[in-house]
């Protein structure tokens, strides 16, 4: 089965191009590195809940939107050699992200995952 890297990240609104541009600059170099799908999500339907819900969990603002995106690779062993060259070559090339990145790294949400269910 497939492995996933899922992220969830608060975005400010007013940042939505800029981190888009950046979305479209990375994820080419993503699937050169084995990616087989590199996917952005800008939440349209996301309710803020009361105990748990994808705004609390990266603690965004009114004035932010919540973006839910994943990478797909073959297995981990790509994913671990894919990604591993993937962020070395864009901080080769100056870095994942521009110098005024478009996000809070520090409230982004991450991990890796076992597809175990693929209908």
């Amino acid at each position: 089965m497939s492995y996933v890297d899922g992220f969830v990240i608060a975005v400010p609104t007013a940042k939505k191009d800029a981190y888009l541009e950046m979305a479209r600059a990375v994820a080419p170099v993503f699937r050169k590195h084995g990616a087989t799908s590199v996917v952005e999500c800008w939440g349209e339907d996301v309710p803020q809940g009361e105990l748990t819900s994808f705004p609390l969990a990266v603690k965004a603002t009114p004035d932010e939107g919540v973006v839910f995106s994943w990478i797909v690779w073959p297995d981990k062993a790509t994913r671990d050699k894919g990604n591993a060259k993937a962020i070395a070559e864009l901080e080769e090339a100056g870095g994942m992200m521009p110098d005024d990145t478009p996000f809070d790294t520090r409230r982004m949400i991450m991990g890796g995952f076992d597809i175990v269910v693929d209908q």
